[in-house]
């Protein structure tokens, strides 16, 4: 005798070799012996043959018709499965019938419910209709994944994968068909899905596809700004303010369009002067919690990278409040007298309106005020009377914060140019004239505005250092490494919200009004942590978009071998731009060390490069 039974949700056959009423002990057909519960078997039979049992099931089962048998099921009540093949074969079911028909009911599921051993019922109507469709929308999506991954083989980018390109290169929904052909082309070809999309010409601007990717991490909705953002009328009226008969100018690099800082002298008796440092105001016309400050408290800080920017403010504000040449802008000005001796004798804080007289640009600037020019004792330039006069007090503020011996003065800076793909990269001496004057005069407004509001017991945000580490605070402490008791960065409020929080609490300060924020001010500790996340952010991605320039310098100039300095163990930085490399198969060398590297194998995508040790230089 042998039985038919149901083992794990699978239908199965054996011969009976002992029958225990509770269970048995049967034996299949390729000789294993097992022992099953009497419970599993659906019903027992003696022809046709062991062997030839399932293959004729499978032939009858692949002859019936699962929609037929369904119309022809009871509708809303369970159904015994011999009950269901009587009915269809017009007979008692011979035992091959009853477990085809079993074996149908079993195989599909969408159209019949398993409710017990051998019982079923049929799916509703509506349930059933939602299955085959989803079983023909797989159906459809397998062949067209199907047909993705022959494309994606012969580097073809389907054209189904055009408007979803952004998604799968930065955010990939990986259940996706796109996806999922994408994973199975690139396991075949050993290749990211990156390179994949580049081959088949979906990445045609690796600048974008750096630029893209950190847009989309973080500016989701986009860097413009709406429209009720950029209108005038979203600044505040601005304030009466008394007006400075000065001539004041500025010293910037020529993209500069935020400038927040001038300077001015104006001589007094006995050859006395007062130096005036000139800080935009936007405070003025953004107020707390405005729609403007909430710009600037999202943003945090304007976004540099070589050949663009990303600024922190809508250019309508960055046009009124910038130190535009020609124009009269309200600001927040540092007043220092200082005597013949270059000793600052008293210093007061102002709000004002100013005169812009000129706006000095580095390129033009440096060919007359250097160290050549200041060697001689003088130069023939548009404030050069002033420029003399600043240069000799920085230099004097610089040894009393006992920076003499600067080691930045020995550092290089470097400046890009991107005229339509072409870059150019200059180098630029750390320390020069035109830096220390500007640097000196920003550090002492940092350091003396921190005083005051340190002074009249009003929170602002503070940067100090110590042991090497910079953070920021609420508290004043000491910044060793500009050697200053305090320092509240203040100069930048349109390019650095910190800068724009500090500016609201001096103009209360000056105006013996309440201050926006308090020591204890969940805005202040908030506007902290948020910008040294994002200014780390920014920064890092300035530093790698200066590595692809670098590169792309590289394959513009087809540098092929370079020289370079061992930075320490086997990095390398090349010389002529700020790149480091990592050399594999340096030798151990000491830091400093000057040699020659051969360059290949770059990759804009990786933002790599192969750099191999060709010799130590005399």
């Amino acid at each position: 005798m042998n039985v038919f039974y149901e083992e794990t949700g699978t239908f199965k056959v054996g011969t009976i070799l002992v029958d225990n009423n509770t269970s048995l002990q049967i034996e299949a057909v390729h000789g294993k012996r097992s022992k099953i519960k009497a419970t599993s078997v659906l019903f027992r039979f003696e022809t046709p043959p062991l062997t030839e049992f399932m293959g004729q099931v499978q032939k009858i089962a692949e002859e019936l018709d699962p929609n037929f048998l369904w119309e022809c099921c009871p509708q809303e009540i369970e159904f015994a499965s011999d009950t269901l093949a009587a009915d269809y074969f017009g007979h008692a079911p011979s035992p091959v019938e009853a477990a085809a028909t079993l074996l149908l009911l079993q195989n599909a599921p969408m159209y019949f419910y398993k409710k017990g051993h051998g019982c079923y019922k049929a799916a509703p109507p509506a349930a059933l209709k939602a299955a085959l469709a989803g079983q023909e929308r797989k159906r459809i999506q397998a062949e067209q994944q199907a047909r993705y991954v022959t494309q994606l083989n012969q580097f073809i980018l389907p054209v189904e994968f055009e408007p979803l390109t952004q998604n799968l290169l930065y955010q990939p929904d990986k259940n996706s068909i796109e996806w999922k052909a994408l994973e199975t082309v690139c396991a075949e070809k050993k290749l990211s899905a990156v390179k994949l999309m580049e081959k088949c010409g979906a990445i045609p601007s690796s600048h974008d596809y750096h630029f893209n990717q950190f847009i989309r991490e973080n500016f989701p909705a986009g860097i413009g700004f709406d429209d009720h953002e950029t209108h005038p009328s979203a600044i505040a009226d601005l304030p009466d303010l008394p007006y400075a008969d000065i001539k004041a100018f500025s010293i910037d690099d020529a993209s500069t369009t935020e400038i927040d800082d001038a300077f001015s002298v104006t001589p007094l008796a006995l050859g006395s002067f007062r130096i005036g440092i000139h800080i935009a105001a936007p405070a003025l016309g953004i107020a707390a919690d405005s729609v403007l400050d909430k710009i600037a408290a999202n943003r945090l800080s304007t976004v540099y990278l070589p050949g663009r920017k990303i600024t922190m403010l809508p250019e309508t504000v960055i046009n009124r409040f910038t130190l535009a040449e020609n124009t009269i802008c309200p600001v927040l000005s540092l007043y220092l007298d200082v005597s013949d001796d270059f000793t600052v004798t008293a210093a007061e804080s102002r709000i004002e309106r100013i005169s812009i007289a000129a706006n000095l640009r580095h390129h033009v600037l440096e060919q007359h005020f250097n160290e050549t020019a200041l060697s001689r004792g003088t130069f023939d330039y548009a404030f050069s009377d002033e420029l003399n006069l600043l240069w000799k007090f920085s230099c004097k503020m610089e040894n009393l914060r006992g920076k003499t011996n600067d080691t930045n003065n020995d550092k290089i800076d470097y400046s890009f140019e991107i005229d339509n793909e072409y870059i150019t990269i200059c180098e630029r001496r750390r320390g020069s004239p035109i830096d220390k004057v500007v640097s000196e005069l920003m550090i002492y407004a940092n350091t003396e505005w921190g005083k005051q509001l340190t002074g009249a017991g009003i929170a602002g945000i503070f940067r100090s250092q110590s042991n090497g580490k910079v953070k920021m605070g609420t508290s004043p402490a000491p910044h060793q490494g500009l050697g200053v008791s305090q320092y509240a960065w203040s100069s930048s409020p349109m390019r650095r919200y910190v800068d724009l929080i500090n500016q609201r609490q001096m103009i209360a300060m000056l105006r013996a009004e309440s201050p926006p924020y308090s020591r204890e001010s969940n805005a202040l500790l908030i506007a902290i942590r948020d910008f040294e996340a994002a200014y780390g952010i920014y920064s890092e991605f300035q530093r790698a978009m200066e590595r692809y320039w670098c590169l792309r310098w590289l394959l513009q100039e087809h540098i092929q071998t370079s020289d370079g300095q061992v930075i320490k163990e086997n990095l390398v930085k090349l010389d002529r731009i700020p790149l480091i490399v990592r050399v594999p198969s340096l030798p151990e060398l000491a830091p400093g060390t000057c040699v020659s590297l051969k360059i290949s194998g770059i990759d804009l995508l990786d933002r790599t490069v192969h750099a191999e040790f060709l010799k130590k230089q005399d």
